[in-house]
């Protein structure tokens, strides 16, 4: 089977496609906004990435969530609830975790079908 990459750089590319699965790298919205925002545009660019790769969130396999704060939990799924394809819920998994900076208040890792 073939792999392609989307916008490899040194460290990671932005989304790995493997035969008709989609593995995107963890999506997160601008450093310092709230988490509403932040939540927002990195499903935003969860969404544009999907399309880049020939797919969409109905063809989500799974998502993780990794918040800095579980405080936010309840904030985040009412962003998050609204997006998701009611239709075709993915399989997903939702912890606290120390991300990559402080001003990183929600990242998300999405596998998804083609």
């Amino acid at each position: 089977m073939s792999i392609t990459r989307l916008d490899p750089g040194p460290r990671m590319s932005k989304a790995v496609i493997h035969g008709d699965t989609v593995y995107l790298a963890g999506q997160v919205g601008e450093p310092g906004s709230d988490l509403a925002g932040q939540t927002r545009e990195a499903l935003a660019s969860v969404d544009a990435i999907l399309a880049e790769a020939g797919s969409d969130k109905s063809k989500i396999l799974q998502v993780i969530v990794w918040l800095a704060d579980m405080a936010d939990f309840a904030a985040m799924n009412a962003i998050y609830d609204a997006w998701i394809d009611p239709a075709n819920p993915p399989a997903r998994a939702c912890g606290e975790a120390k991300l990559a900076t402080p001003d990183y208040k929600v990242e998300f890792i999405v596998t998804a079908a083609k």
